[in-house]
């Protein structure tokens, strides 16, 4: 047996519905349209979400909320997360993430006041909360800001 020879098994192939070709093709006439009626006619059919006229599904069910898509950038973390980390080194964006603290390097890092921290902490993040720097100031640490 050559490659030449190979064939595909028996009615494993299928010809393809060739409509409005005469009436030999057994596709003729109407097409596979029926007869009349708005999808028979050129450019006919509804559009997606369409019910008949009836209130469609998208408006009948009920709206809530709202969200922005500037706000999602902003990863938000507590005071009380920084416990874990230890005295001595700068804590910015790569610490948080090899501590697993972040995820995303593309995320603006926010500090909220959450928690105590008992050690003095530098940290140099985008953003932070006044009651945050007071928190870490009070416990002899620093803030850098970031530009």
């Amino acid at each position: 047996m050559y490659l030449n020879q190979l064939k595909p098994p028996e009615g494993s192939r299928k010809k393809k519905k060739r409509i409005g070709r005469g009436s030999g093709s057994g596709h003729g006439g109407t097409a596979c349209k029926g007869h009349k009626g708005q999808n028979a006619r050129s450019g006919g059919g509804v559009r997606d979400g369409f019910e008949g006229g009836q209130m469609p599904l998208t408006r009948r069910l009920p709206k809530r909320g709202f969200k922005s898509k500037s706000s999602n950038n902003i990863r938000v973390l507590n005071v009380g997360n920084l416990n874990a980390i230890q005295t001595g080194i700068v804590i910015d964006e790569s610490v948080l993430k090899e501590k697993t603290l972040v995820k995303k390097s593309t995320q603006i890092i926010k500090i909220l006041g959450k928690g105590d921290i008992d050690h003095p902490l530098t940290v140099k993040v985008g953003m932070i909360s006044r009651g945050a720097k007071e928190k870490i100031e009070a416990a002899g640490g620093s803030i850098i800001e970031e530009v």
